[in-house]
């Protein structure tokens, strides 16, 4: 089912996850333990992340040696495992970056006939490892290219234009929403203009970065609405859970931390933290229920025990 779907026959509040590919040469059953976890609350769908090769430096009796790979592959085969395993559906991140629109093509081809009927599509992140496009090939530089070519799959045309009687996909298109903006825009109305033309060429909802004060989630929807944007707006939210978070999550993520939450954290005891983070993130959750938020969607990666805690509180 798609993720709109979900959403519109939901009668009771809805609760999504996003999950990290393993590293390579991981045990799928590791993953799959922590899934059975979460099963209870009846998550209706789950997103997993994409990463393309990097860039890594290791020493060797020769020296520095530069190696080039992909340290977690297997988006497609997870998202695929997970649905037929515990028939729960998948929301695959499909990336601009580190991939060519050819390449992007057949991954979305693989995907329809192994029956993934969603996708999220985003420019990932700067890349310490530029591959160079064959030529003959060409990549998607922004998102709303690839919003553009999804789209148009799902009309029947592909790359190749003189294909007769091209079967149409039939994915639901997500986005990423910005609520403090992206770290890019010049400010939060030109952010929101660019969501605008991925909503404008068929993308069907937006997900949030993760936030940690609510007005900015709730202001971000308002001028969406505003805009003209009227699909789905789903907040993304982080349970943070160690002390590491406050200084990786903004440089990584270019979000704020509230100076209350971060003081709290820092004074507590390292066990304390993952209290703390559960209890913020109740707070958050409760006022976004309260206020019409369509679902909530937690990016717990590959730990389940903070998004155990939190649902306990929740009632969920």
């Amino acid at each position: 089912m798609k993720v709109v779907d979900h959403l519109a026959k939901a009668t009771k509040p809805l609760i999504s996850f996003e999950i990290l590919p393993l590293q390579r040469g991981g045990d799928i059953n590791v993953l799959f333990n922590s899934i059975e976890k979460l099963l209870k609350y009846e998550p209706p769908f789950i997103d997993v992340t994409s990463h393309p090769s990097q860039v890594y430096y290791v020493e060797t009796p020769k020296g520095i040696s530069k190696k080039v790979m992909r340290k977690r592959p297997g988006t497609i085969g997870i998202s695929v495992a997970i649905k037929n395993k515990f028939n729960i559906d998948t929301v695959p991140h499909i990336l601009c970056n580190g991939f060519t629109k050819e390449e992007t093509e057949d991954a979305l081809i693989e995907l329809n006939y192994l029956g993934i009927e969603n996708i999220l599509a985003i420019r990932g992140d700067e890349l310490s490892f530029k591959k160079p496009v064959p030529e003959g090939r060409t990549s998607n530089i922004y998102s709303t290219e690839l919003v553009k070519q999804i789209v148009n799959m799902n009309a029947g045309h592909y790359l190749e234009e003189d294909l007769l009687d091209a079967a149409p996909t039939n994915f639901c298109i997500g986005i990423s929403g910005y609520p403090e903006k992206h770290f890019e825009a010049p400010n939060i109305n030109s952010d929101i203009k660019i969501a605008k033309e991925k909503i404008d060429l068929g993308a069907h909802y937006i997900v949030t970065q993760m936030f940690f004060r609510n007005k900015y989630y709730l202001d971000y929807v308002d001028k969406c609405r505003a805009a003209g944007i009227n699909v789905p707006v789903i907040p993304g939210l982080k349970i943070l859970t160690s002390k590491n978070h406050l200084n990786s999550i903004p440089k990584n993520f270019f979000v704020e931390i509230p100076d209350e939450f971060s003081n709290e954290i820092q004074e507590a005891k390292p066990e304390h933290v993952i209290d703390i983070g559960v209890e913020w993130a109740f707070k958050q959750s409760e006022e976004l229920l309260n206020k019409g938020a369509p679902s909530l969607h937690f990016y717990i990666m590959q730990s389940s025990k903070p998004i155990e805690k939190l649902m306990k509180k929740l009632n969920i």
